[in-house]
């Protein structure tokens, strides 16, 4: 495989597997969920064309890469059961402009979509690595979570392995395509937390009139 025309997170995902195989590919993406920069859109179209090039079989990557997803997910859910509900009720009541009622409300909207959450959660960037936490922190039981986790990251790995894959040398178009709907996801964030932020303002604001 050709490597001089890569750089940054590519150059190291085409190291990996170079020198480790297709586990090589299931590190690279364990990682990403542990760092979110570490771009999952870029690390498995690359392992599918890698897998296209013969360096090791599709099946193969399809599993590690899952494998180190799940593993990632894990580690992220022992951080949340490790935070656990009464320190980040702790952390929250400390909070500017955050209240204990926020955490309730949290704790009851996952209650009722937690499985849904979960599972979907994977597919959706920035989330895919954030919805471990909160889990976590729920305890929601290890089984469940790790099911769910492995349904929802076979699905977007397997999307983007294959692209990678069919498309060969131009696998990097993938990287476009998705960075569009990082850029929505982004989008639709900042503004729900800039209209929660004015929300509780203008509460606090009143609350400080009436007294």
């Amino acid at each position: 495989m050709q490597t001089e025309n890569l750089d940054g997170v590519a150059q190291w995902a085409v190291s990996l597997m170079e020198n480790l195989g297709s586990p090589g590919a299931g590190l690279a993406i364990a990682l990403e969920n542990l760092f979110p920069p570490l771009p999952s859109e870029i690390i498995l179209p690359l392992a599918g064309f890698t897998a296209s090039q013969g360096t090791f079989g599709l099946a193969e990557v399809l599993f590690w890469t899952t494998l180190g997803s799940v593993a990632g997910a894990l580690a992220l859910y022992g951080l949340g059961a490790g935070l656990g509900r009464d320190r980040l009720r702790r952390v929250v009541a400390r909070m500017p402009l955050m209240n204990l009622h926020d955490v309730d409300r949290a704790e009851a909207w996952f209650a009722r979509h937690g499985d849904k959450a979960v599972f979907f959660g994977r597919m959706i960037p920035l989330f895919r690595s954030l919805i471990s936490v909160p889990a976590g922190v729920e305890r929601m039981p290890v089984l469940r979570f790790t099911l769910l986790t492995t349904a929802g990251s076979a699905i977007w790995n397997t999307g983007f392995v294959l692209a990678g894959y069919q498309l060969g040398e131009r696998w990097d178009e993938v990287e476009q395509y998705a960075g569009l709907l990082q850029k929505a996801v982004i989008a639709v964030v900042v503004v729900a937390v800039t209209v929660f932020l004015i929300h509780r303002v203008r509460q606090r604001t009143r609350g400080t009139m009436a007294s």
